[in-house]
C-alpha cells in the first residue's frame, strides 16, 4: 500500500512539473475575457498606411480611389493586399492581455523587433500598434498597441500580412484586358513571324486552322500577364530581346537572362522592366506549330 501511495505521489509530481514545462513562461493570460476591438477606424477613411519592420520601410498612400507605395518606391500598390491589410486591422479583437510587464516584449516581438503598424484617416494619426510573434498554437497573434505596455493576444494568424516583401505590395500586373477584346496576336522570334486572328467566329493562322483549346489557353493567359518580380535597376546592357507579343494594342517584349534563368519582360505602355519565371513566360511564347491544329 505504502508503495502504490509513493508511486501516485511521483505521477502527480510528474504530471505537474510536466504542466510547466509545457506553459510557455510569462505568455499565460493576465485578463480571460475578450476586450473587443484592438482599434476603432474607418477602412473608408484611411488614406495612409505605414508599416515599418527590420526588413521594410513602407508607406502606402491613397490618390484618388487608389493606392500607391510611397515609400522606398512610388508605385501602384496591389489594391487587394492594402485592402485585405485595412479589413484585418478593422477586425482585431482582444482575446486576452498576457502581459503589462515592458521588460517582456522582446518575448512576444512586440518591441523593436516588431512590425510598427500605424493608419491615418484625413492626414491624422488614428491608430498606431505593433504586430509581434504568433501564439504557441499559431491560431492567435500577439499585438501592443504604441501608447501602452499591454500585450494583447488577439485572433488569427495574420502576421504575414504586414509582413510581405515589397514586391507583394506592388502591383505585378503587366497587362490587363477582357479576353473577349483580344482578336489578333501576333508573334515576333527574331525575323520569324505570324499571326493568330479571328475569322469568322474561328481562330486562324494565315489559312491554318488552329486547336481551340490552345488558343483557349493562350487567351486566357494574355488577358492577364503578371510579373513575379520588378527590376528597378538599370538593365547593362540592354537585354536583347528575344520575342514579342502584340495583342490588343500591347506589345510584349521578352529577353531570356541565362545569368537567372528567367525572362526579362516589358511592355510597350510603360518603361518597367519586369521577371517572369521561365514555366510562366512559355505559356506565353506559343510557336506556329504548338497553335495550328494537326492535318488528318
Amino acid at each position: 500500500m505504502k508503495q502504490n501511495t509513493m508511486l501516485i505521489g511521483v505521477l502527480a509530481l510528474l504530471l505537474i512539473v510536466a504542466y510547466v514545462v509545457l506553459q510557455k513562461p510569462g505568455e499565460q493570460s493576465l485578463s480571460e475575457e475578450g476586450t473587443g476591438k484592438l482599434v476603432e477606424i474607418d477602412s473608408l477613411k484611411v488614406d495612409r498606411i505605414e508599416i515599418k519592420s527590420l526588413s521594410l520601410d513602407l508607406i502606402l498612400e491613397k490618390k484618388g480611389a487608389e493606392w500607391f507605395t510611397q515609400r522606398p518606391i512610388s508605385y501602384r500598390a496591389d489594391q487587394n493586399n492594402v485592402a485585405n491589410v485595412l479589413h484585418q486591422a478593422k477586425n482585431l479583437e482582444v482575446k486576452s492581455i498576457v502581459s503589462s510587464n515592458p521588460e517582456k516584449h522582446p518575448m512576444f516581438t512586440v518591441d523593436s523587433s516588431g512590425t510598427i503598424v500605424k493608419i491615418s484617416e484625413a492626414g491624422s494619426e488614428r491608430a498606431a500598434f505593433v504586430v509581434g510573434k504568433p501564439s504557441a498554437n499559431y491560431s492567435d497573434t500577439y499585438v501592443r498597441m504604441m501608447n501602452s505596455n499591454d500585450v494583447a493576444l488577439v485572433g488569427g494568424a495574420f502576421g504575414y500580412m504586414f509582413n510581405r516583401a515589397l514586391r507583394e505590395w506592388r502591383d505585378k500586373n503587366i497587362t490587363v484586358m477582357p479576353q473577349e477584346t483580344i482578336r489578333e496576336i501576333k508573334y515576333q522570334y527574331g525575323d520569324t513571324t505570324f499571326t493568330l486572328a479571328f475569322r469568322d467566329s474561328v481562330w486562324m493562322i494565315g489559312r491554318d486552322s488552329t486547336d481551340l483549346s490552345s488558343v483557349q489557353s493562350i487567351l486566357r493567359n494574355l488577358s492577364t500577364v503578371a510579373a513575379d518580380d520588378f527590376v528597378d535597376s538599370t538593365l547593362t546592357p540592354q537585354p536583347r530581346i528575344s520575342a514579342q507579343i502584340s495583342y490588343g494594342g500591347v506589345v510584349l517584349r521578352f529577353a531570356f537572362s541565362k545569368a537567372m534563368g528567367k525572362y526579362y519582360v516589358q511592355s510597350s505602355a510603360s518603361p518597367q522592366w519586369f521577371v517572369l519565371e521561365t514555366w510562366r513566360a512559355e505559356q506565353l511564347l506559343k510557336r506556329k506549330k504548338e497553335l495550328v491544329k494537326p492535318r488528318s
